[in-house]
């Protein structure tokens, strides 16, 4: 099996000579306790609240858990135990090191509401996806992504180029480390194994879930609209649940990791906005393409999918480069009444960078006329891109670059 090294390393462990407690999130299996066990584990106490014995020892009497296992230690799935973190605060008051307290999380809301209940301004939270097309096939450093030609250029230097059939063997073989690693050589059975652990683990905490199989066929609907605007309603129809449910199941999906959305830009000066539906995302395009039958590579990239699969690809990708930096991301889509739209807009230094997302070559000029629209917000407009399947560095005009999907 091989290890692949993490973009957020270097993040970690800064965090862990500033901050007493360092807690990670993430969804299952993306690698938070290999990564800490690896950068921070020699020397230091090991436990996990997966295990029913810890779990409720920790729940029970929190103050004698600790004892014995006292600092420097990993605490494996701890919002398992929120008991604790009263008295983790109490250590960390009463003179604890950097670095005591390592924690990880697979429940990322709950685990970012309870550590900022009780560890406010103690913690250091990072978040934590699956492995990044730079973790796995870059090399250097990756700092988060910018469409500007310096930082592009630079981007391209560490990247892997690959034409378009081995860019959808990326977007089908996913992000998580155990598969990509060569731990798990059976992609079908890993993915299985993955759906039933995240029910039994991370689902079943958080709902009373009467009915597993039509749960899986929920899971199974969303990936299909993965990269579309959200339609609460549909998704509820295919599988014989009410709106209401739908609505309940794709929180706990959020909250879990699985799912993520983003959000419509909204500005007072563009009245045309459609202002609340967001875009439905899966954080992992491996989870996606298993999900809605995709037996191969070749055949996704013909599929009905292919181009909404490569659209979650690329902002979940865009994403991670800023997550693995510890950076927030401002980013969301645009679409408005009058059928413009806009893939993607970031928001940095103060300027707004629309993007496109298409798996064409060659993108004709006309792909991004929506941009001028942008012209009318109260932030300024930056300059531009179309990532798209070209496998070179290139640019439509002097404000709009075209970026090969490998290079993010």
């Amino acid at each position: 099996m091989k290890y692949i090294n993490r973009d957020i390393d270097q993040i970690v462990l800064e965090a862990a000579k500033s901050y007493a407690a360092v807690i990670i999130t993430g969804p299952r299996q993306v690698g938070k306790t290999t990564t800490l066990r690896r950068l921070l584990g020699e020397g230091r106490r090991f436990v996990s609240l997966d295990s029913k014995e810890n779990r409720q020892l920790a729940i029970t009497d929190p103050e004698l858990f600790l004892s014995l296992n006292p600092a420097p230690v990993i605490i494996d799935e701890v919002q398992y135990a929120p008991e604790l973190f009263p008295y983790i605060k109490m250590e960390i008051d009463n003179g604890a090191a950097p670095g005591s307290f390592l924690m990880t999380g697979s429940q990322m809301y709950r685990l970012m509401r309870l550590a900022g209940e009780s560890l406010a301004g103690r913690a250091a939270i990072l978040r934590m996806s699956g492995l990044s097309q730079h973790e796995i096939f870059g090399s250097g450093d990756c700092p988060p992504f910018a469409v500007d030609l310096p930082a592009l250029q630079k981007r391209v230097s560490r990247g892997s180029p690959c034409g378009v059939p081995e860019q959808f063997e990326r977007i089908w073989n996913g992000s998580l480390p155990a598969h990509i690693s060569g731990k798990h050589a059976s992609r079908d059975l890993f993915y299985s194994s993955y759906i039933d652990s995240y029910i039994d683990r991370d689902i079943r905490e958080m709902v009373d879930l009467k009915d597993e199989f039509l749960f899986r066929d929920f899971v199974r609907a969303a990936a299909c609209r993965a990269g579309e605007m959200l339609n609460i309603h549909a998704i509820a129809r295919d599988v014989g649940v009410s709106d209401e449910t739908a609505k309940i199941w794709l929180q706990f999906m959020e909250k879990s990791g699985i799912i993520f959305y983003l959000r419509p830009f909204s500005n007072n000066l563009l009245s045309r906005t459609i202002k609340k539906t967001p875009k439905l995302y899966f954080f992992d395009t491996g989870l996606v393409a298993y999900l809605t039958k995709y037996s191969s590579p070749e055949i996704l990239m013909n599929g009905a999918i292919n181009g909404s699969i490569l659209e979650n690809y690329v902002v979940s990708e865009i994403i991670k480069t800023y997550t693995n930096n510890g950076q927030e991301y401002y980013a969301h889509y645009y679409r408005d009444v009058d059928s413009k739209e806009i893939d993607l807009i970031l928001e940095s230094d103060g300027e707004l960078h629309p993007i496109e997302i298409k798996k064409t070559a060659s993108p004709p000029a006309e792909l991004v006329g929506a941009f001028k629209v942008l012209d009318k917000a109260s932030v300024p407009r930056g300059s531009g891109a179309v990532i798209c399947t070209r496998r070179e560095l290139s640019a439509l005009d002097k404000g709009t670059m075209i970026v090969p999907v490998w290079a993010i």
